[in-house]
């Protein structure tokens, strides 16, 4: 960080930071990024798509994934311009409120698809713990008003962090420790007290992905339990599969982020490289896995995607 000495509020510029000791191969370290990045909007526009179209996809499990692959191309919108602008155009300042607006939007639609993950938990409970009622508990009006609540949860917890950040004091330039803006990144950077801004964030985490984490493990716990009830050993094993999909991208979406928490702590100033590349992997690895996940793992998901390579090889001929 430069010297507070010259510190300002609000014309600050940030500078980007892509991979400590490799600036001069950014072009092809930043391929693999890349494709993820294009895979990733790729496949989540073809789940959007399919659901939209498929009417026997317009069920309570699909239309949460749905949700999900909107949060998750929201993310990727969020975080691919500054990795194309640092990688590929060489440019690395970002102004305060470009960085302030990309911060507020990475954390609201990681929010997002936290909340969604927790509903699709309580859809995977409510699916095995009570089937007969299923429709009726999970309607679409029900599933639209979850939608919306985890939306404006996101907006909330997330509002007050530019507002916060806008009256601290920042040197004129400060240097960044990931290819894009991060709340916590920006407090460490600021000159004056950030007791409050740390509050904030803290508090922030624990209302969403704390409080999401701690709901989906006692969901899973329901369902361990209601499923430990069920007499038929084919039944049990019938049950836990319809939860593979949902399980694996739970772990997906925060293992990278508990890595990446330990090795900030751990070893971070030892291999830099290696931090940015978790901090990046953290954010892309969730977008370009879970359509992968729901591709394998969902024989509707499958279905669809073969009826619609049909049809459009019928149309051509």
């Amino acid at each position: 960080m430069f010297s507070c000495n010259t510190s300002s509020s609000g014309h600050s510029t940030f500078l980007l930071t892509g991979f400590p000791g490799l600036e001069a191969s950014h072009h092809w370290v930043s391929i693999p990024i890349n494709l993820i990045c294009v895979v990733s909007i790729m496949g989540n526009s073809i789940i959007l798509f399919l659901i939209r179209t498929d009417p026997a996809l317009h069920e309570p499990m699909y239309i949460f994934l749905s949700m999900l692959a909107s949060s998750d191309l929201c993310l990727c919108v969020s975080t691919f311009p500054t990795m194309v602008q640092l990688f590929w155009l060489g440019v690395r300042e970002l102004p305060f409120d470009l960085c302030a607006a990309q911060m507020f939007f990475i954390h609201a639609f990681t929010y997002v698809e936290s909340g969604v993950l927790l509903a699709m938990a309580f859809d995977r409970f409510v699916a095995i713990w009570d089937p007969l009622h299923y429709a009726t508990i999970l309607t679409h009006s029900a599933m639209a008003k979850v939608g919306a609540a985890i939306l404006v949860r996101a907006i909330l917890l997330n509002l007050p962090g530019p507002i916060l950040l806008r009256q601290l004091l920042f040197p004129w330039i400060s240097v960044l420790s990931h290819c894009y803006c991060l709340h916590c990144d920006l407090v460490g950077l600021a000159c004056s007290d950030t007791q409050i801004n740390s509050l904030v964030g803290l508090v922030s985490i624990l209302l969403s992905l704390g409080l999401d984490s701690f709901l989906i493990m006692l969901s899973y716990t329901l369902i361990l339990r209601t499923v430990l009830g069920i007499a038929s050993p084919g039944e049990r094993i019938k049950a836990l599969n319809t939860c593979v999909s949902h399980l694996c991208i739970v772990l997906i979406f925060y293992l990278p982020k508990l890595g990446l928490s330990v090795l900030h702590r751990v070893e971070k100033h030892s291999y830099p490289a290696l931090a940015v590349l978790m901090a990046n992997m953290h954010f892309l690895v969730p977008p370009f896995m879970n359509p992968i996940v729901y591709c394998i793992k969902s024989k509707q998901i499958r279905q669809g995607l073969l009826k619609s390579f049909q049809q459009k090889r019928v149309d051509v001929s």
